[in-house]
């Protein structure tokens, strides 16, 4: 028996962000067919967030105005990158927000700290893509590596630091029974 395809609503038409989504989605239920769905909705915060509730705020704004514009799917899946200064460096990161018809899922990638070049250009308001580009001479960087793919060489790129949050912010969905009650559709 053919078995049905779940449509996934990323809240994103950045290439990167859709295939850090998907892969999340396969590495995590590979039983699973997944359809694909990418639609830009507004995120409701700063085009480059500056905290960390900022960029959670987003990704959740992201998600529920996925929901909105496709009701019908599955799943719906918000990534927001962020920055936030701490101890008098600027960090970079992403929340990642997954929500189904009954559950949400969260969670945070990984943490890295800019160069100070690129810091300055962000703090003076400049989106961190737009910045990297200036820095580093590059053209659209944030649709390909990202800052973290042009620091590590591509040892990790934007892809692979999101698709690691995605799959934790899966988790929920994958052990439904431990998480029953835990979480809800409220976002």
């Amino acid at each position: 028996m053919e078995q049905a395809i779940q449509t996934v609503v990323v809240a994103s038409g950045n290439p990167v962000k859709v295939q850090a989504a998907m892969e999340g989605f396969r590495l995590m239920f590979p039983q699973v067919h997944f359809g694909q769905v990418s639609v830009a909705v507004p995120s409701g915060v700063s085009d480059q967030p500056m905290s960390d509730a900022e960029t959670l705020t987003g990704a959740l704004n992201r998600v529920n105005n996925a929901c909105t514009v496709h009701p019908e799917a599955d799943y719906w899946i918000g990534i927001e990158g962020g920055v936030e200064r701490l101890n008098g460096e600027l960090a970079a990161f992403a929340w990642i927000v997954v929500r189904s018809g009954s559950m949400v899922g969260k969670a945070r990638s990984g943490t890295f700290f800019l160069p100070r070049a690129v810091a300055d250009l962000v703090e003076q308001g400049i989106e961190l893509g737009t910045a990297d580009d200036m820095v580093f001479s590059r053209n659209n960087s944030k649709q390909q590596g990202g800052a973290i793919g042009i620091l590590t060489e591509n040892v990790v790129d934007r892809k692979q630091l999101y698709e690691q949050a995605v799959i934790l912010a899966l988790v929920p969905f994958r052990n439904e029974q431990l998480y029953s009650g835990t979480f809800t559709t409220e976002v």
